[in-house]
């Protein structure tokens, strides 16, 4: 796929693709009203910037059980099972997966 050609700006110095100083040039370019979409964001609510208790603790307990599990079925001798194994796997990796939820 070949890549799209670049177009000079009129009047821009330095080899700029895009003209200095961005979209709009106004005097109150930065303030939210001046901008060119006109979309205002609201402010996340506090419930939902902090996560719930229950989630490092099930992090954590799926992280402790998975250990257990893969150290449980090297201790088990000459028994030890793969199935052990990816159940231990599976278990670290919900943990892994929780993690991402908390904030």
């Amino acid at each position: 796929m070949a890549r799209p050609t670049k177009r000079r700006v009129p009047g821009a110095a330095g080899g700029r693709t895009t003209p200095k100083g961005g979209a709009s040039k106004g005097k109150d370019a930065g303030t939210p009203e001046s901008s060119g979409s006109g979309r205002y964001t609201a402010p996340v609510p506090q419930y939902k910037k902090s996560s719930p208790v229950w989630v490092p603790v099930l992090m954590f307990a799926l992280w402790g059980l998975g250990f257990a599990v893969i150290i449980g079925n090297y201790l088990a001798g000459d028994s030890a099972s793969n199935w052990f194994l990816l159940v231990g796997l599976g278990l670290i990796l919900a943990g892994i997966l929780t993690a991402t939820q908390y904030r």
